[in-house]
């Protein structure tokens, strides 16, 4: 496995810059944002597609420092009612295509997540017993059946056109596939090119194990995030896990996004690391570091340090 980096953590710096600073973490490479929610602080996409200058250009500064993408991310909510859905449709898409001319393999993303019945105009993300109330094994089959079922279908022959290999979907609470269950049923239903990025920080604020998880996910783990959640001793006993407080909120919340190491211990990691290499995953692994506990620099240092002493390489 090889150490990447996820960039929107370096937001403040220019692309070169922050290349450089990459390298000065003695990491060799990026998981850069090109679409959905993301202001796209180091990639262009638009300009990038229209201009094969700006596009030579920017091959050329990742070449000169032996840099590589390992993953073009457009984490967004394709399957959302209205304008947002639209926008990050077309990003998506635009985001496959950067990723043709760049020659990059994978493409990081959310499954999205629909409103519960045609005329919603907001996303209804469903986490109850759908056999009570009544109406939700309704918004269920909707929202699968006719929308994103469809949707994914349609995306992976685009992907396929322009190239790309593996489109690993971020299991994330407040979305359609938000766990192995639910990856697995998109999978099944659409294509084999579909797989997980499987971030254990998600998993563990929803009260799952990421080891058991990698376990149930063998062959279809496609990437790897290396971040770490920490549930708060003395609040999560009290009120659990579901916790809509803001992320800033840190000191009151039940659960944070920690640096790596400062939620489950290096034992947890070497074990986590070693079952995933044990079921074929031999790829990448991306830090993304929002531990908002501390500065980013102590975040990143902390996780790298963690990260090196503890990947299966």
């Amino acid at each position: 496995m090889k150490l990447a980096l996820c960039t929107d953590v370096l937001a403040d710096l220019p692309f070169t810059a922050m290349l450089d600073r990459v390298k000065s973490y003695g990491i060799s490479g990026v998981e850069m944002t090109a679409g959905g929610w993301s202001p796209c602080p180091h990639v262009d996409t638009e300009a990038l597609l229209a201009s094969p200058a700006k596009l030579e250009q920017f091959k050329q500064e990742l070449a000169e420092r032996e840099m590589r993408i390992v993953a073009l991310n457009c984490s967004g909510n394709p399957l959302a009612p209205g304008a947002l859905g639209e926008t990050h449709t077309r990003s998506s898409y635009r985001a496959v295509e950067l990723a043709g001319k760049l020659g990059v393999k994978k493409i990081v993303m959310m499954s999205g997540l629909p409103g519960g019945c045609p005329e919603d105009r907001t996303p209804n993300w469903i986490t109850s017993t759908v056999s009570w109330p009544d109406y939700m094994p309704e918004v269920i089959r909707y929202q699968w059946n006719d929308v994103a079922i469809p949707w994914w279908k349609q995306f992976v022959r685009h992907a396929k056109q322009h190239g790309v290999e593996q489109i690993a979907i971020e299991e994330f609470p407040s979305q359609l596939v938000y766990n192995p269950a639910t990856l697995l049923r998109l999978r099944n239903a659409v294509d084999n090119m579909i797989g997980m990025n499987l971030d254990p920080s998600h998993l563990i604020a929803m009260g799952a194990d990421p080891i058991a998880a990698a376990r149930a996910l063998e062959g279809a783990v496609f990437h790897v995030h290396g971040k770490d959640a920490r549930i708060e001793r003395g609040l999560a006993d009290v009120d659990g896990l579901l916790d809509y407080q803001p992320v800033t909120s840190t000191k009151t919340r039940t659960w944070n996004y920690v640096a790596v190491g400062c939620g489950q211990d290096l034992k947890w990691w070497k074990e986590f690391f070693s079952v995933l290499r044990m079921t074929g995953y031999d790829g990448d692994v991306s830090l993304e570091m929002e531990d908002l506990t501390m500065s980013v620099e102590a975040g990143l240092q902390t996780s790298i340090d963690a990260l090196n002493m503890t990947l299966s390489r």
